[in-house]
């Protein structure tokens, strides 16, 4: 093993700044989406009928029909065939939480030409055996369905032509995360749709945005390949902190490197070729990690687009010889990787409804989506929570730059004071027309509030200007998952809101002062997850609890949110997750969670008792030696006496650690419940288990002569490129 590290580190050596990269044009413009067969590219090969009825398909979610579904594969084949593709494949998300494609060909041997029907286009049968499905279906029942969304453009990666598609079962379950996030964004859609139509007769439809930054660490594929930890499970269940981390602050917005550079340039022409508007970059706060973030795009394209910017950057990175890592804790003592979620909610006549404005009418539709979303958040804190559980996510939830388990939302200081304001006093007068304004110490919420755009990391839900940005979500996720609990919970909160004011305007109210009695009521009753301060703080802890809010910190328990009655209830309304699905879900997450951990402990197993524990008695027999010598020589060296005695406290601490560890996981294994399983995974495992065996693991690597350490270090990891 420590011949596998040094062998690495001499490989690094000889590593250039990467390979050469060139862009198809200079100008972005002349390639952006060329490998995306998107709306333009449907306009210029379909018949004007047929573009029509593809459109309305994707603005209405309504099915395509047969005759459509034929052009449209005609027009796909015809502009996929002279790229060089030669094979399809219905891409799609099942709850792995990576993508899965089967590819088949074009070419048909019996006619000896290549073919592609609307039939393979709308649906394809891949064998759903091996695909979690947390008891949905019966062994026997293995047939899962492939079906076409139009609204995410088909595109082509490597020789294969992608199509996305939702995953269902054979009796016709949601099997994967787009299914559910489509239904969840037609919910929000109606519900905010009818809410805005109390403020502009116009509006006909309102979009959900995103727009998602994605962080992640990148490692030479050498030293990756050395660390066992890092291939199995993501992280370094090991490895003692550099006498130099990111305390100088000085990789954050730094130079970024020549090697990385490149690397970053390759990817983002990648997708760039493919329509996913990859926007900025730059070096984050631990050393190796960086940032990339798109533009704002729909919310399902923008999904879409995620998981497949982390597939090209695997690739692109083998290329470069580099390994990426979107662990969201892969070194411990660093900052970890997030995937920042920022959503808004946009209609059809251009209006962003989170950016407050100089009109008053447009000022108090602002009030009211961003008073909604606040209170939907305060009542279903729980689900948001659950949303991004994981065990990844668990190691880096309140951990230096990450935010708390406890949920709760910033909206930054001025906005603070208008709700607290409006609360209290109330005080707005109503005149005819446009003429209503609300005198709440000043005279309108100006065009740019300074104070929104101050970002508060810790905060996991925070208000940064004309967005709210879903700051807990990890870096590895799925992110349809948590976006599909928000636009939830916020299409179940405009609806309730609108059912309130409906009644007070039958009563005679006027409308407008409708809205704004029942946005007072609501200021008043989620204050409680409005939260200004240091999240890190025990202080905040403390009044979190007075405040009554959930602090659920490990996986196991924050995911039964999912089965309560307010989700469940939520979700049903919505036809979004029947009962049926959202207990599946809550299996198969624990049952993730559990192998996730498991692997981590047999990870940790294997590293203690096959590489270090040898390694440090190596190292110890060498001590003894030259202890024995000195002593031959009449000199008794006291210090490396000491040495060898502290050597041996940690082998110890280490093998019987990790000796109790294998038997707790053989008990643990007989449990037959799923939760109690994964409770006494994170209890019994992770939390008695991982750091004991970790400190002493960490104390050899520092006691051991570096040249026979078999674990290539943090310091080679983060700061060797």
């Amino acid at each position: 093993m420590a011949n596998l590290r040094l062998n690495a580190l001499e490989q690094l050596q000889g590593r250039s700044n990467g390979v050469a990269v060139k862009a198809p044009s200079e100008k972005i413009s002349d390639y952006f989406g060329c490998n995306s067969f998107g709306i333009d590219q449907m306009k210029s090969t379909l018949s004007p009928d047929v573009f029509k009825k593809v459109t309305y398909a994707i603005e209405h979610g309504k099915k395509v029909d047969v005759e459509t579904a034929d052009a449209v594969a005609a027009a796909v084949k015809n502009w996929a065939l002279p790229k060089g593709i030669t094979h399809y494949t219905h891409w799609f998300q099942p709850l792995t939480g990576a993508t899965a494609e089967k590819h088949d060909t074009f070419f048909d041997g019996l006619s000896g030409i290549e073919k592609f029907k609307g039939s393979a286009l709308v649906q394809q049968e891949p064998d759903a055996s091996s695909f979690p499905h947390g008891g949905i279906r019966s062994t026997f029942e293995a047939r899962g369905y492939t079906a076409w969304d139009p609204s995410s453009p088909i595109f082509i990666l490597e020789d294969t032509l992608c199509i996305p598609t939702i995953f269902v079962s054979y009796t016709g379950e949601a099997l994967d995360y787009k299914a559910p996030l489509l239904k969840a964004i037609e919910a929000v859609d109606r519900a905010a749709t009818y809410v805005c139509k109390y403020f502009d007769r116009n509006v006909s439809k309102v979009n959900a945005s995103l727009g998602c930054e994605q962080e992640y660490f990148v490692v030479d594929k050498a030293l990756y390949a050395a660390r066992p930890d890092l291939v199995m499970g993501g992280r370094t269940v090991f490895g003692h902190n550099p006498a130099r981390g990111q305390q100088l602050d000085d990789h954050y917005f730094g130079s970024i490197p020549p090697r990385i550079y490149t690397f970053m340039k390759d990817f983002e022409v990648e997708a760039l070729k493919l329509g996913i508007p990859v926007s900025t970059r730059h070096n984050e706060v631990a050393p190796s990690q960086f940032e990339v973030a798109p533009l704002f795009e729909d919310l399902n394209k923008a999904t879409d687009h995620n998981q497949l910017l982390m597939d090209i950057m695997n690739r692109v990175a083998e290329k470069h010889e580099l390994k990426v890592l979107f662990h969201e804790k892969p070194f411990a003592g660093l900052n970890g990787n997030g995937k920042h979620n920022n959503w808004s909610l946009i209609t059809n006549t251009g209006v962003n409804l989170f950016a407050p404005s100089s009109s008053a009418r447009d000022n108090l539709q602002f009030l009211t989506f961003f008073v909604n979303t606040i209170k939907a958040v305060y009542d279903h804190a729980d689900l948001l929570r659950a949303s991004i559980a994981s065990a990844g996510n668990d190691h880096r939830l309140g951990a230096n730059e990450a935010p708390p388990a406890i949920v709760s939302v910033f909206i930054g200081s001025q906005l603070s004071a208008v709700l607290d304001e409006l609360e209290k006093n109330g005080n707005v007068k109503v005149e005819k027309g446009d003429n209503m304004y609300m005198k709440l110490g000043i005279d309108k919420i100006p065009e740019i509030i300074l104070d929104n755009t101050d970002r508060n990391r810790t905060s996991p839900f925070a208000f940064t200007g004309n967005k709210f940005e879903f700051r807990a979500v990890g870096s590895d996720a799925n992110v349809a998952n948590p976006m599909t609990a928000l636009n939830v919970i916020v299409a179940d909160q405009l609806n309730a809101f609108a059912k309130e004011v409906d009644k007070l305007i039958e009563k005679g109210t006027e409308k407008r002062l409708a809205i704004v009695n029942v946005l007072r009521k609501y200021i008043k009753d989620s204050k409680k997850i409005r939260f200004e301060g240091d999240g890190y703080s025990e202080d905040w802890v403390k009044e979190a609890e007075k405040r009554g809010l959930s602090n659920v910190k490990n996986t196991p328990r924050a995911l039964d949110a999912f089965l309560t009655k307010k989700s469940e209830e939520a979700f049903l309304k919505y036809n979004v997750l029947s009962k049926k699905e959202l207990e599946a879900r809550h299996e198969i997450m624990l049952e993730n969670y559990i192998m996730k951990i498991q692997i981590e402990s047999r990870v940790m197993g294997d590293l203690a008792l096959n590489h270090i524990i040898p390694t440090a008695i190596a190292y110890q027999n060498k001590l003894i030696h030259n202890a024995n010598g000195l002593k031959g020589l009449g000199i008794d060296n006291k210090s490396i006496v000491k040495s060898i005695q502290k050597i041996s406290e940690h082998i110890d601490a280490v093998r019987e650690g990790v000796l109790a560890m294998i038997e707790e996981r053989k008990r643990i294994n007989k449990v037959e419940n799923t939760r109690e399983k994964a409770i006494a995974y994170c209890d019994d495992i992770k939390e008695k288990y991982f750091e004991k065996i970790r400190y002493s693991v960490d104390k050899l690597e520092l006691f051991v002569d570096d040249e026979d350490w078999p674990l290539v270090k943090y310091r080679e990891l983060l700061f060797l490129r």
